[in-house]
């Protein structure tokens, strides 16, 4: 772990490393803490988890409707005539539908899709820039895309405290403009660097599917759509539990404890270098990752739940920095932006999903079984990992992707995420 720590310290000493990467965690603090805004802010106007759940839900599935649509607008005209528009017209659909409150379902649930669709495709914006901020260095990149996964487990962790803070201090419907704020500062302050404005896509071939003409990416995009339910019902359940005990700060330290196991696991997968395919890798982490959901079944009390949580949490970063490469194996060039886009558009669908079917099951059958949707959305992403894992580990070698070397894609190079290895 140290040397992981030695790793990312190197890498964000590159130049425009640290504004960048800051600045698209805070951009995406919106997003992040979507889920846990909306619902303490409908519950607090009143409204039932059903529809605390549905609101949050159509706010994923619009954010996944728009981001890969966005991603392509940035391969296509560049980063900031798209991203900072974008964080502006989210922010202010936001800051109605907290001003509105539930007087009227129909503007708010139009605010929700409007503030979603606009959602800047900052995550995927951040891994195409990676390579010319990192002069194309492979292994830099690879340990930058670790750096990012626990860097969003740092988000995912801060982030529900910030919002349980600002609701103590002045309300939900506070809590909501303040966070959408800070999601504009960020865009901002990516789009006016130097990277972010000279950066341009490779040219690439001209397709309506775009990205999702690799069969191989579309395999990794429904495992992760499943990875995405798992821990869009989590949200819901995790309210739930805290009303269960009587104190919504439960709540908060629920998230955090998931996105500390998370931000653990992904440090230290990220110190290693390992052996294997990443296709392959992926499917033991998902593996793992299914199982550990399953305590949380138990709900026992705050102090063990926590533990629980924590551990849940620990295969989540390692999981999605193997599957920041594999969709860098199988992107087709040029489509870059697009097809990380896809990966949060997918998980966003999924986490959607999970959301708005864990609302029905608490007030159905109660806490623990809305856990089981985690445990199932894990379950199912394993498999279908494994249904496809003759497309993924043979398209990843002939497919031509955006970044990677020629041995990479030929499986020839393990090009796992070195993040403790020198330039």
């Amino acid at each position: 772990m140290a040397a992981a720590g030695a790793g990312y310290a190197q890498l964000l000493r590159t130049r425009h490393a640290a504004r960048l990467l800051t600045g698209t965690l805070v951009g995406r603090l919106p997003t992040a803490t979507a889920n846990i805004a909306i619902v303490l802010f409908i519950r607090a106007e009143g409204g039932s988890y059903t529809l605390a759940g549905a609101l949050a839900a159509v706010y994923g599935l619009a954010t996944a409707a728009g981001q890969p649509l966005l991603g392509r607008a940035v391969d296509l005209y560049g980063q900031p005539r798209i991203q900072l528009p974008a964080a502006l017209v989210s922010a202010l659909a936001m800051c109605v539908l907290a001003l509105s409150g539930t007087g009227s379902l129909v503007l708010s649930y139009a605010a929700a899709v409007v503030a979603g669709l606009f959602t800047p495709p900052l995550e995927g914006g951040l891994r195409a820039l990676w390579p010319s901020v990192l002069g194309g260095r492979q292994e830099q990149v690879h340990a930058a895309y670790a750096m990012d996964a626990v860097a969003q487990e740092i988000m995912y962790t801060v982030g529900p405290l910030l919002v349980t803070v600002l609701v103590a201090l002045w309300s939900p419907a506070a809590a909501l403009m303040v966070i959408n704020l800070l999601g504009v500062l960020g865009a901002l302050a990516v789009v006016t660097s130097e990277p972010a404005r000279r950066w341009r896509s490779e040219p690439r071939e001209a397709h309506w599917l775009g990205a999702l003409r690799s069969k191989g990416l579309l395999a990794l995009l429904a495992a992760f759509f499943f990875v995405g339910s798992a821990l869009g019902s989590i949200s819901v359940a995790g309210v739930a539990y805290a009303d269960d005990h009587g104190d919504q700060s439960v709540y908060g330290w629920l998230m955090a404890a998931l996105g500390l196991g998370a931000l653990i696991g992904g440090v230290f997968y990220g110190a290693r270098q390992w052996a294997g395919t990443p296709e392959r890798r992926l499917r033991a982490l998902v593996a793992l990752l299914a199982l550990c959901y399953l305590p949380l079944l138990l709900t026992p009390g705050p102090v063990v739940m926590y533990a629980l949580a924590a551990l849940a949490g620990v295969f989540l970063a390692p999981c999605l920095a193997c599957a920041f490469v594999v969709v860098d194996r199988h992107a087709p060039v040029g489509t870059v932006t697009e097809a990380f886009s896809w990966l949060v558009t997918f998980f966003g669908v999924g986490a959607a999903i999970g959301t708005a079917a864990a609302g029905p099951v608490v007030e159905q059958w109660g806490t623990a079984a809305s856990f089981a949707v985690a445990a199932a959305g894990g379950a199912l992403a394993l498999a279908v990992l494994t249904g496809t894992q003759r497309v993924l580990e043979g398209a990843g070698r002939s497919v031509p992707v955006a970044g990677s070397s020629e041995n990479d894609r030929n499986g020839d190079v393990e090009p796992g995420l070195r993040a403790g290895q020198k330039a």
